[in-house]
């Protein structure tokens, strides 16, 4: 009886082989890299209209590629151990620090960008961002280290190397060019340090160094020429125009005010424009006056040809993809799966609500990306590589038994993770 019921539980699992994994996060991944595809075309028309960059099938046909090569990615991310992947960081994160050393002197612009974060592979027309694989192996990096230190207490000298010092590292070699990016890195890794166990006055005193560290660099960069190239200008005209666009004694007819705030501007038009339903697939009237409408600012076409109802479906999935994300962690028993799993998650959020919360001007203009939906390559594949690692533990958590360990969740166990 028992052998049957273990046949028919193996046959179960080979239905659903190459959906590996936790089945409700596979099916919100593909729901939302499917919808990608429309927002995507319709908003693209602006790079071949506007920017004269390309033509609106070829732009969404190369989308389309990423997505699949995306779910292929993710795919494979699930057949390597993920502990493999924990050993290998410390390896990968010195090689993402030497591109990024290559990319400050190397670095090229995209669609007329005015930061050089871009890294050309010699021979092929192919470019990608070393900062966004840089972000994912230093918090990989961080997640193997505070595991494999956690059954002592570290010295402080240990924290400073192998810590602190690979964070600062990677923040200052992204900052140049990134400032966004590389205030994530610091917000995220300062909570893998918080939620790794890290004793908290080591936090505080990190925190502390860091926030001096990077008052000290915008004096520089703004008074004197000792940090070339740098974009500290930009930021502070970007929490101006922010700030400005707030400030109730602003004078709307001022020509500068408008100019500056142009992009908030027809991104707030285009959500007013949506109302509750939306104008339709394709059917945005602010598009082609909207910058960066098929990445930064994608979240506002879709608010104005989906309206409240298509914006709040979307939403409704990254919350369930968040929601799966945090239950996978709570029930995965290794330390270490469980707190890559929290740390990726934290990843996706925050990178998900900065982009929402520029699109609605809650805070400044920062250029990141959408998650699964925002058109280009290096963010998107970064994305499904996270997603990956997480179906990846998913797959692998494990239940007790009255011997210990048990064995391997059956596929009901793991739809039902909660």
């Amino acid at each position: 009886m028992n052998t049957k019921r273990m046949n028919e539980q193996n046959i179960e699992e080979s239905r659903f082989e190459f959906l590996k994994g936790d089945k409700v996060l596979w099916m919100v991944i593909l729901v939302i890299s499917i919808f990608s595809i429309f927002p995507v075309y319709s908003a693209s028309s602006n790079l071949e209209y506007i920017v004269n960059n390309g033509t609106t099938t070829g732009h969404v046909m190369k989308h389309m590629f990423f997505v699949v090569l995306g779910l292929a990615i993710m795919r494979l991310v699930g057949t390597v151990k993920y502990e493999y992947m924990g050993k290998l960081s410390s390896i990968m994160l010195g090689l993402m620090i030497i591109l990024l050393i290559v990319t400050m002197f190397t670095g090229q612009t995209i669609d007329g960008a005015s930061a050089s974060r871009w890294l050309k592979i010699p021979g092929t027309p192919i470019s990608f961002q070393p900062s966004s694989f840089a972000f994912l192996m230093l918090i990989i990096y961080l997640c193997r280290y505070l595991t494999k230190k956690i059954t002592r207490e570290r010295l402080p000298i240990e924290n400073v190397m192998y810590i602190f010092g690979p964070i600062l590292l990677v923040f200052v070699l992204v900052a140049k060019d990134n400032g966004s990016t590389a205030l994530m890195i610091l917000m995220v890794s300062v909570i893998v340090l918080i939620i790794g166990q890290l004793h908290w006055k080591y936090i505080a005193g990190f925190i502390s160094a860091s926030f001096i560290a990077i008052t000290l660099f915008l004096l520089i960069a703004l008074n004197t020429n000792m940090i070339g190239g740098n974009r500290v200008h930009t930021w502070m005209s970007r929490i101006e125009t922010f700030t400005s666009s707030k400030a109730k004694s602003a004078d709307v007819d001022d020509e500068s005010v408008k100019a500056k705030n142009y992009q908030v501007m027809q991104a707030k038009a285009a959500i007013v424009h949506g109302g509750i339903t939306g104008m339709g697939p394709g059917k945005s009237a602010l598009k082609q006056m909207l910058p960066q409408s098929a990445s930064d600012f994608i979240f506002a076409v879709i608010v104005e040809e989906y309206g409240l109802i298509g914006a709040g479906f979307l939403i409704s999935m990254y919350l369930i993809m968040i929601v799966r994300i945090v239950m996978i962690a709570s029930k995965m028993p290794a330390f270490f799966g469980s707190l890559l799993v929290l740390s990726l998650g934290v990843m996706i959020f925050i990178q998900l609500a900065v982009n929402i919360a520029v699109a609605v001007n809650l805070i400044p203009v920062t250029g990141q990306p959408l998650p699964l939906i925002s058109y280009g390559g290096t963010s998107m594949l970064v994305t499904y590589i996270q997603l990956g690692i997480i179906l990846n533990i998913s797959s692998r958590i494990q239940i007790y038994d009255e011997e210990g360990m048990g064995k391997k969740q059956s596929i009901v166990e793991i739809n039902d993770i909660a």
